[in-house]
């Protein structure tokens, strides 16, 4: 049976993400200069990971709080959630995604331009621009990202109080190491939407990166974590 309201959380707490996360860059192109200084990555990280807290204690018992196709996927392989209802979810977090990133548009249509409302453009000079580095950065930012919600969010003897913080709190670390390299995903739907509102073809060159690493790192990771720590669990329960 399908969860239309689980669909509509997953939208909600989408779009706050792609609002709050992207409006962190723009903000900081506008305060700090459009460069990575340590301000501006401290800000954007903490952007990204603050609404990911927030979002995650809100939504978290409606709809599991996914938030991404890279949690999703991993959840019906896993058969956490059934098929159609993982469809849905996909479906309305990349609506949410491109509703929040046109709103953004709207608000902040010059200086938002600039940084393309907070698109992420492929892998950086620290890496080399290599294509194979970055997927390799994002597989690897989103296998940890599973981690920790796979034995926080769903291991049955994790304490639930604090799941929430410490998602958002990976999430926060993440961005920290991540923001210089290749921008950080982890999140098809975070990436995606600034590229479709932008329709800059440099984007759309490297949105595969954003699509494949994180899918790949998050079945991983969560296949991992599901057999050999939160399966035997399920059983001793």
């Amino acid at each position: 049976m399908v969860n239309p309201r689980a669909w509509l959380a997953e939208a909600i707490a989408t779009f706050g993400l792609v609002f709050f996360g992207p409006l962190s860059v723009i903000l900081s192109a506008a305060w700090f200069g459009e460069g990575l200084s340590t301000e501006a990555i401290i800000f954007i990280s903490l952007g990204h990971g603050g609404i990911i807290v927030l979002m995650v204690y809100a939504f978290g018992h409606v709809s599991g709080a996914h938030i991404n196709p890279a949690v999703t996927i991993p959840m019906m392989i896993l058969k956490k959630i059934s098929v159609k209802d993982g469809i849905g979810y996909i479906l309305f977090q990349i609506m949410g995604a491109i509703i929040a990133t046109l709103t953004l548009q709207a608000l902040f249509p010059e200086i938002g331009k600039k940084v393309f409302w907070g698109a992420h453009g492929g892998p950086s000079e620290l890496l080399g621009n290599s294509m194979m580095s970055g997927l390799a950065v994002e597989i690897i930012l989103t296998f940890f990202l599973l981690v920790v919600i796979f034995m926080t969010a769903v291991h049955k003897k994790a304490p639930k109080q604090i799941y929430g913080g410490a998602i958002g709190g990976m999430v926060f670390l993440l961005h920290l190491v991540g923001v210089p390299l290749t921008g950080a995903s982890m999140n098809p739907a975070r990436s995606f939407s600034p590229a479709v509102v932008a329709g800059d073809t440099g984007l759309w060159e490297v949105q595969w990166l954003y699509w494949v690493g994180p899918i790949i790192g998050g079945i991983i990771g969560a296949v991992i974590m599901h057999y050999i720590y939160t399966k035997p669990a399920e059983k001793e329960a």
